[in-house]
């Protein structure tokens, strides 16, 4: 049998101190996450995380640099995930345009409130994404290669 995980990007984007997250539906309640999503077949992971963006918050996205790349292990749903978190910032927002299923609506927080809601997040990832764009890990976009 040969093991896969899910690949997943996702965005940090802060704005005047906030954080945006998007509150969803999950089978385990409404949590919070970052915009975030599964990579697609044939898609790069910085045109992943800007439409992942812009679909399940109704931002465009530009991606400045790889904040971290992370693998997490749902106990919950056996479920493996290698995430790509990019940190840049929004060029537009569409309020108007409908969100994903499952997303409920977009929230700026702050790092604070990110970090008192923990027991409300879709995973350990939101919080540790955060906490490393604060350090200041940047990772330069061009660290990626996408051959199509």
């Amino acid at each position: 049998m040969i093991w896969k995980p899910n690949v997943t990007v996702a965005a940090i984007i802060e704005q005047d101190g906030k954080f945006l997250l998007v509150e969803e539906h999950t089978s385990h309640g409404q949590l919070f996450n970052q915009p975030a999503g599964h990579l697609e077949i044939n898609e790069s992971l910085v045109a992943a995380v800007v439409r992942e963006t812009l679909e399940e918050a109704a931002y465009q996205f530009e991606p400045q640099y790889l904040a971290g790349i992370y693998r997490w292990h749902s106990p919950l749903s056996d479920t493996t995930y290698l995430r790509f978190a990019f940190a840049g910032r929004t060029l537009a927002h569409y309020p108007d345009q409908a969100l994903d299923e499952g997303i409920i609506r977009a929230v700026w927080m702050s790092a604070e409130e990110i970090r008192a809601s923990q027991a409300c997040h879709r995973s350990p990832l939101v919080l540790r994404c955060v906490e490393d764009y604060l350090a200041n890990k940047r990772y330069p976009l061009d660290i990626l290669t996408h051959y199509d």
